[in-house]
C-alpha cells in the first residue's frame, strides 16, 4: 500500500513519524512523509520518501513571546500555506493518508478529493473530554462540564483558523463548498479513527471519548540500529558521574545568551555535570563539567543522564520517561504545561518551573531534587517498564491492515 504520512510543526511534531514510517516500510508498504523543508535530511535519513511542505515551523507560534491574538495570527498564516503544500505533496498519489494533529483539519478535504481512506495519528489528546481541559491553552480543571465545554470551544477556534485555507483547498481540488465545521462534524459522525501516539501510563484513554478514538502508545523517532553517540560525547560521559541534560528544543529562539548563563549557573549551584543542547535558542556552555551538543537521539542520550531538564513537549516528555530518568519540566507554551503536569502527577518529575519564572536558583533547586530524591527515579523507571511493553507503531500497522493494506 502507498501511504502518505503528513506532519507539520517543530522537530517534536515531525521526528516521531520517521519511526512510524520506517516501521510501516518494514511491513512492506511504500511510505512517504510530507513535512517542512527543514526536515528533509531527517526524513531521508530514515529511508522514507520526502515530500516538502512550504511552511516554516519557526513561524508557527512556538516561541514564548506574543499574546494570544498574535499567536493565533501566526498560526493562521502557517495554516494558509499548509493547504497548497498538502495538495502538492499528495499529487503523486497515495492509497492511504495518515494525518497528524496539525495536518488533519485540511487532510480531511484531501482524502475526500482523492477518494482514499485516512487515519488520524495524533501526538496530543485534542478531542473534548470531561476528564481534563484542552491541552493547548488549558489550565486547571474546570470540572467535568466545563472541561468538555472548553474542549468544544477549542474545536470551534480551530475550525475558524482553518476556514479560509479549507475553502481555498476545496476549490483547488474541485470539491463542492462545505464549511470547516461541517467537514469536522461529518468526520466525527463517521467515527473517524484516531490513534493517539502517547502512553496510557501518562494519559489513560478518557472514558467519554467516542468510538474510534484509541490510545496506543508512542511511536519513536527513527534511529539506525548501529548508531553510536559521537566520540566527544562518549568521552565526556565516561569522564565522571552521570550528568544532567538541559535543553529546550525548538523553544526560546533568540534567548540563547540568557539561557546559557542561567543553565551554567544552575548546574554550578546544583553541583552536577551537564550536557547542554543548543536547540533553536542556541544555548552553549564551556568548562570541564559541561558539554554542548546539537541534535542527538534522545533514546541514546537520556538513559545516560541523572536527570533531564526539558520544555515538556510531548516527545521529549515521553523520551525521558522511556529512559527511566527524572524530569525537571520547564514548560513554555502550547501543550507543554499539560505534559509537565502529567509527569508530575505520575511522580516522575519535579513540580514544573514555568519558563516565565525561570531563574538559576529555581532551576538549581529542581535539579538537586531530581537527582537526589530516589522516589522520582523509581517512578520514572516504573513508567519506563510500562512503556517498553507498548507498541504504538504496531497498533498503527494493524489499523492499516484492517483497511485492506
Amino acid at each position: 500500500m502507498r501511504i502518505l504520512v503528513t506532519a507539520a510543526g517543530s522537530h517534536g511534531d515531525v521526528a516521531p513519524y520517521t519511526g512510524l514510517g520506517a516501521y510501516l516500510r518494514g511491513a512492506g508498504h511504500e511510505v512517504a512523509l510530507a513535512a517542512p523543508e527543514t526536515f528533509r535530511e531527517l526524513v531521508a535519513g530514515s529511508g522514507l520518501d520526502f515530500r516538502p511542505l512550504p511552511v516554516d515551523p519557526r513561524g508557527a507560534g512556538t516561541g514564548p513571546t506574543g499574546g494570544r491574538s498574535e499567536l493565533l495570527a501566526r498560526a493562521a498564516a502557517f495554516i494558509g500555506k499548509l493547504g497548497d503544500g498538502l495538495a502538492d505533496a499528495a499529487a503523486p498519489g497515495a492509497d492511504l493518508l495518515l494525518l497528524s494533529t496539525t495536518t488533519a483539519p485540511l487532510g480531511w478535504h484531501l482524502a475526500e478529493a482523492m477518494g482514499v481512506p485516512s487515519i488520524g495519528v495524533y501526538l496530543q489528546p485534542t478531542l473534548p473530554t470531561r476528564e481534563f481541559p484542552p491541552v493547548v491553552g488549558g489550565g486547571r480543571s474546570l470540572g467535568s462540564w466545563g472541561n468538555r465545554a472548553a474542549g468544544a470551544l477549542g474545536q470551534r477556534v480551530v475550525d475558524r483558523l482553518h476556514t479560509r485555507a479549507a475553502h481555498r483547498l476545496r476549490s483547488r481540488l474541485g470539491l463542492p463548498a462545505l464549511s470547516q465545521t461541517a467537514r469536522r462534524r461529518a468526520v466525527e459522525r463517521a467515527h473517524w479513527p484516531v490513534l493517539h501516539g502517547f502512553s496510557p501510563t501518562l494519559v489513560p484513554r478518557p472514558a467519554d471519548w467516542r468510538q474510534g478514538l484509541r490510545v496506543v502508545g508512542n511511536w519513536w523517532p527513527y534511529v539506525a540500529e548501529d548508531y553510536g553517540l559521537p566520540a566527544e560525547v562518549e568521552d565526556f560521559l565516561r569522564a565522571g558521574p552521570p550528568p544532567v541534560f538541559i535543553g529546550f528544543g525548538s523553544m526560546a529562539a533568540g534567548r540563547g545568551e540568557r539561557l546559557s548563563a542561567l543553565a551554567l549557573e544552575a548546574l554550578r549551584r546544583a553541583g552536577v555535570r551537564g550536557v547542554v543542547q543548543a536547540g533553536w535558542a542556541g544555548i552553549a556552555g564551556e568548562g570541564d563539567d559541561v558539554l554542548t551538543v546539537g541534535e542527538l537521539p534522545h533514546s541514546r542520550l537520556f538513559p545516560r543522564m541523572a536527570a533531564v531538564v526539558h520544555h515538556a513537549g510531548a516527545g521529549t516528555a515521553a523520551a525521558t520517561l522511556r529512559a527511566g530518568v527524572p524530569s525537571v519540566p520547564v514548560p513554555v507554551t502550547a501543550d507543554q504545561p499539560f505534559w509537565a503536569d502529567r509527569l508530575r502527577r505520575l511522580g516522575a518529575a519535579t513540580a514544573p518551573v514555568r519558563f516565565a519564572d525561570l531563574t538559576a536558583d529555581r532551576l538549581a533547586q529542581a535539579i538537586r531534587q531530581a537527582v537526589e530524591e530516589r522516589r522520582l527515579r523509581e517512578r520514572a523507571q516504573e513508567a519506563a517498564r510500562a512503556l517498553a511493553k507498548e507498541d504504538g507503531a504496531g497498533r498503527v500497522a494493524e489499523a492499516v491492515v484492517a483497511l485492506g493494506g
